[in-house]
């Protein structure tokens, strides 16, 4: 696993600057485009909620990329912090490393 010591960007963030800010539309223009409550692209937004599959999918849809993308973003900001939480060295290997 690559060892990065500063975290990815939240989804939301990405989503915020990159599309909602690069596009001069608001959170709540956003929000009705894609069929789901302000609050809740709200929370996301400010890093507060993740972004699921369903919303991934409305996204690409509606930004012109992939719903891959946007699970990509999700994944790896998920992965990095469970890094940070697991203690591998606690953890018993199952393998024999052939020499």
């Amino acid at each position: 696993m690559l060892k990065r010591k500063l975290p990815p960007n939240h989804p939301g963030i990405i989503l915020k600057e990159m599309f909602i800010i690069e596009h001069a539309l608001t959170i709540t223009e956003v929000a009705e485009g894609l069929g789901m409550a302000r609050a809740n692209l709200s929370a996301i937004v400010n890093g507060h909620t993740g972004i699921s599959p369903e919303l991934a999918i409305k996204l690409s849809e509606a930004f012109g990329n992939t719903a891959q993308f946007w699970v990509n973003l999700q994944n790896n900001y998920e992965l990095w912090h469970a890094e940070q939480k697991v203690d591998r060295n606690r953890i018993k290997h199952f393998y024999k490393v052939s020499a």
